[in-house]
């Protein structure tokens, strides 16, 4: 797991980041979790990269727990068990697959 915190003073907008996303050559998905709302255990065979729009999730892999702010990015490695937990709703994250 990679995580990228964002330092700079004004946090991207879901226009900026989806343009981020397409600069890569990725194809952003959006997800919204609402207040104590949980995903179930997912995993993935290919690389997840997630990039916080507004909101803060909580990232479990195998009970480490990290807290995710808008503008954070995380990059989850393909086969890899994890939850997502709202924080701070809404929790509005745009997600893609990356083939490594």
């Amino acid at each position: 797991m990679i995580i990228r915190r964002w330092q700079a003073p004004v946090t991207p907008d879901i226009k900026q980041i989806r343009q981020m996303f397409f600069l890569e050559g990725l194809r952003p998905n959006e997800e919204v979790l609402e207040e104590d709302q949980t995903t179930n255990e997912r995993r993935f065979p290919f690389d997840e990269v997630r990039i916080m729009v507004e909101g803060e999730l909580i990232l479990d892999i195998a009970g480490n727990k990290v807290l995710l702010k808008e503008g954070d990015r995380v990059m989850i490695p393909s086969n890899t068990k994890h939850t997502l937990k709202c924080h701070k709703a809404p929790a509005r994250s745009l997600y893609a697959s990356k083939i490594s």
